[in-house]
């Protein structure tokens, strides 16, 4: 076999690839005799059929057998012998000319095919030492933690009908349709929907106007949709609501006590106290954790400056793009909205993409170099993870990791990245500063991390793709969750 290297041209590679004829004979000849004990052919006796008869029958389809071994199986031999490594599916071309390739499957002529890739950088590790970070650190008060205890309390209390009029705090069960110009709309109709007033759930207006109403009472109620609603039919809209009112009920009182964490599924407000406090910090835990990775990330970008595969940069970019639209869509909005045009937009998020995918070969350099490896039982956790974000497809999602090639690698790749961080906090100065919550949730304008394909938090069409769950979603509650009806109540 023989390897002729074509094309060196930064990162791309291109090696033309030639097995002669003789040898592709040879490699056919050993074939049929393995065939020759196994086939079964009218007319001979077992292991007695002629080789030149066999060849004839079988020759081009086992020929054309070794070749896809051929081409499948030798481009990662090759690299490998070079000692590169590819940084997508190397591409492979063969002849398209039916003469050429009838000659081949004959074993009469060469067997030629190019290999055409890019390869990975080679990248020169530098020390760690320099890398400092500051980790921002919140003391959860006491306070904070009776807040959340109290809310927890307010959403688990009950309820008594009453009789008499509603006031902000009672809960008002009724039917609803809401209609605009006239003609009731998609999902702006509910039975039985139960509503807090005060809780702002529904859009501005409508719970106003249900204070004062009394079981049995029929009323009718307008609002008008906001301007940047969503749901490009009702934006800006009068509309107006029928409404009966099936029920009214008074809150009972709030208490947090053991007879609370008990409802809870606790053995005592303390231990109720306890899980709280244990939230919140593992929040801020979180947020504070991301913040640090940024630090560390944007020092790794200085640090390293090489030029990315093209291949690569390009599949990140499409991610990128891919949920930049989706967001827009979604929100109803346009680049023009957001003071930025499709183009600028385009450059911004492709020097993303390029960063994105230079980090990556970083950190996979450091962890490959540090010996860093993710076990079966983390990837186990991970899939277990990812069943419980979707119930009732967890046969589907499992199908899809068994039978997808390098589906693994999206479960395997966030969670090597963060060893990695891991190994890099174990190495670098880390400053810890006490801050306050408020400090902590500041936006520092830069939001983007690596591993979430979102925006940068930058006035940019694309760089909203944050933003679109804190818009209204369809009437007439607020943040509503896709699918669900307009007027159906948060469960949160």
């Amino acid at each position: 076999m023989q390897v002729i290297e074509t094309l060196a041209e930064g990162l791309k590679r291109e090696l033309k690839v030639v097995i002669p004829a003789a040898d592709m004979k040879a490699r056919l000849d050993e074939r049929l005799v393995d065939a020759k004990d196994k086939v079964r052919i009218n007319g001979f006796r077992p292991g007695k059929v002629p080789m030149g008869h066999l060849k004839k029958m079988y020759g081009k389809s086992i020929m054309a057998d070794l070749v896809n071994e051929l081409v499948r199986e030798k481009p990662s031999e090759i690299l490998s012998s070079r000692g590169e490594k590819s940084a997508t599916q190397p591409a492979i071309s063969m002849t398209e000319d039916e003469q050429e390739a009838e000659k081949i499957l004959s074993a009469e002529s060469d067997f030629e095919f190019t290999v055409a890739y890019e390869i990975i950088p080679a990248i020169e590790l530098k020390a760690n030492d320099g890398i400092k970070v500051t980790r921002e650190v919140v003391e959860v008060s006491e306070d904070e933690i009776n807040e959340q205890i109290l809310k927890i309390a307010e959403s688990a209390r009950t309820f008594e009908p009453k009789k008499g009029k509603a006031a902000d705090g009672d809960r008002v069960t009724m039917n609803y349709l809401g209609k605009v110009d006239g003609e009731a709309f998609d999902g702006g109709a509910a039975e039985d929907a139960e509503l807090v007033l005060g809780s702002g759930r529904f859009i501005p207006g409508f719970e106003d106007q249900l204070v004062g109403v009394k079981a049995g009472d029929v009323k009718t109620i307008t609002v008008t949709f906001p301007a940047d609603y969503p749901a490009a039919n009702l934006a800006g809209k009068d509309a107006t609501f029928d409404i009966t009112v099936k029920e009214v009920a008074a809150a009972a009182a709030v208490e947090i006590n053991d007879e609370l964490a008990e409802k809870l599924g606790l053995e005592s407000a303390e231990k109720l106290k306890e899980i709280v406090k244990g939230q919140i910090e593992s929040q801020y835990g979180n947020i504070t954790r991301q913040k640090v990775k940024r630090q560390i990330l944007d020092q790794l970008d200085e640090m390293y400056k090489f030029d990315t595969p093209a291949g690569l940069v390009d599949a990140e970019f499409d991610n990128i793009w891919r949920q930049i639209n989706t967001d827009l869509a979604q929100s109803g909005k346009t680049f023009a909205d957001e003071d930025t045009t499709e183009e600028e937009a385009r450059e911004e998020y492709r020097k993303l993409a390029e960063r994105r995918v230079r980090l990556g070969l970083v950190l996979s350099e450091i962890g490959e170099k540090a010996g860093v490896e993710v076990t079966e039982e983390e990837m186990q956790r991970a899939l277990f993870q990812q069943l419980q974000q979707f119930p009732g497809q967890q046969k589907e999602i499992l199908d899809f990791f068994r039978n997808t090639p390098g589906a693994s690698a999206s479960l395997r790749a966030p969670i090597f990245e963060e060893k990695v961080i891991d190994k890099l906090l174990s190495e670098i100065s880390v400053t810890d500063k006490t801050v306050s919550k408020e400090e902590l949730l500041a936006d520092d304008g830069e939001e983007a991390t690596e591993t979430k394909k979102k925006a940068p938090a930058k006035k940019k069409a694309a760089a909203k793709a944050d933003d679109a769950a804190e818009g209204e979603e369809a009437a007439p509650k607020k943040k509503a969750p896709a699918k669900k009806k307009a007027a159906e109540g948060d469960a949160e």
